[in-house]
């Protein structure tokens, strides 16, 4: 389509490896390129062979930033800071000193022709400041999401030294994005929820669009018929993600001990990895469920796929969870969820395809998962309902490709406004 206006992706992290957010950028190119738009994608040097692979070797529209000596001094002294701290401060310093590598590239890139429009959708936070701007062509920004709080009676998840930093970094941050434009100069700002459009930093903006930040590649997620489950067979949950602290994961656990001490026959399989595997096994392990739980590691997207086809529902009762794709994949193919009356699950989530548990109050959360986990368990019927549910509602409000027939419009909209000033 030469005469759509060209379309330069910023995004440094995007890689096929660690889902979330660093996903997005990717389903953008690729369905943006499978359309013939004209696209580029400017990513880090790091992750040069994942997408090498992911893109099978074409990757003639998309250009890197080097690693360098800051990058890997920053990377290196963050890692001596675990949690939120190290995560919010060095994460974000390394950001910074990416996108001000960016910024000579964009330049280059605008400067030969090569973009039009200039979009950033990772980071998804919508404090993180952003130096894309001053290049003399539209940027996008989003969509973000976040402004998460945790639920009450849950601050033993974090710090009271860790909150307090929290609340001074979102000031910082304020402030911070009052000195570095990018937000405010932003032709459109994208935003998932009203909870993230009240947490951007600027008292106002003329044009804050509503889209969701997640989607669902249907040529991966594919729907598969499913049978109803026979009474005789074990119940078949699943969890998919990362394992640390606000997945609230050992709730999970106790909640599938409470349910199998009702007389429920129900099985969790765990796909993921991170810091709280060792303590979570143990906890398996304390609670008598160790034929009845099985931590699987990491998966790639592919393998997921199979071991949620098998499974009879989803389970995510994480209490800080701003999106959630999880949520959206296994509706894909069928699955009903159980999901937090919290974040980003209340958004995907309605009873005709998911039971949302509300994490407050704490003192009996899993024993209320346990119900839900019961009612699906004694009801075949009603759980292939909802999974038919839910693959109708993401066909129809979160396919990639939908989403982007939502991008596109925006596109032309912001550069039909900057040629008419």
């Amino acid at each position: 389509m030469p005469d759509f206006p060209k379309i330069l992706l910023v995004a440094q992290n995007a890689s096929s490896l660690f889902g979330g957010e660093a996903f997005l950028p990717l389903h953008y190119y690729r369905v943006l390129r499978e359309r013939g738009y004209p696209v580029s994608l400017i990513a880090h040097r790091r992750n040069y062979k994942n997408l090498q692979d992911f893109f099978k070797g074409d990757l003639q529209d998309i250009h890197f930033i080097e690693d360098t000596i800051w990058h890997r001094s920053i990377w290196k002294i963050g890692k001596v800071f675990p949690g939120r701290l190290g995560e919010m401060v060095f994460s974000n310093l390394l950001n910074t000193v990416n996108e001000l590598f960016q910024r000579k590239l964009v330049r280059e890139l605008v400067a030969k022709g090569r973009a039009d429009i200039i979009h950033q959708p990772i980071p998804v936070s919508p404090l993180a400041p952003s130096w894309m701007f001053g290049f003399g062509v539209p940027v996008i920004i989003g969509p973000m999401n976040g402004g998460m709080i945790y639920p009450k009676g849950y601050e033993d998840y974090e710090s009271r030294s860790a909150r307090l930093f929290v609340r001074f970094a979102r000031q910082v941050a304020r402030g911070l994005n009052r000195i570095i434009p990018g937000k405010r100069r932003a032709a459109a700002l994208l935003v998932a929820n009203k909870r993230t459009e009240n947490a951007l930093p600027l008292d106002d903006h003329p044009n804050v669009i509503t889209l969701v930040e997640n989607g669902v590649d249907l040529s991966t997620w594919a729907p598969v018929e499913r049978k109803t489950r026979d009474l005789n067979q074990p119940f078949r949950l699943v969890f998919m993600g990362r394992l640390v602290g606000w997945k609230a994961i050992e709730i999970t656990l106790e909640a599938i001990a409470v349910a199998k001490s009702r007389g429920a026959d129900v099985v969790l399989d765990i796909l993921g990895d991170g810091t709280e595997r060792k303590s979570l096994e143990a906890l398996r392990d304390t609670r008598c469920l160790t034929s009845d739980v099985t931590f699987h590691g990491f998966k790639p997207q592919t393998e997921c796929s199979s071991y949620l086809n098998q499974a009879d529902a989803l389970i995510l009762n994480s209490i800080w969870e701003c999106g959630g794709a999880v949520v959206l994949e296994a509706m894909s193919l069928g699955l009903p969820v159980i999901g937090p009356d919290w974040g980003g699950p209340a958004d995907y989530l309605d009873p005709s395809c998911g039971i949302l548990v509300h994490p407050e109050p704490r003192e009996n959360f899993a024993e209320r998962l346990a119900d839900a986990i019961i009612s699906l368990a004694e009801d075949p019927n009603r759980c292939r309902s909802m999974g038919q549910a839910g693959v109708q509602k993401i066909r129809a409000q979160f396919d990639w490709q939908r989403k982007v027939d939502r991008i596109i419009e925006i596109y032309e909209s912001v550069v039909t406004s900057k040629s008419s000033h």
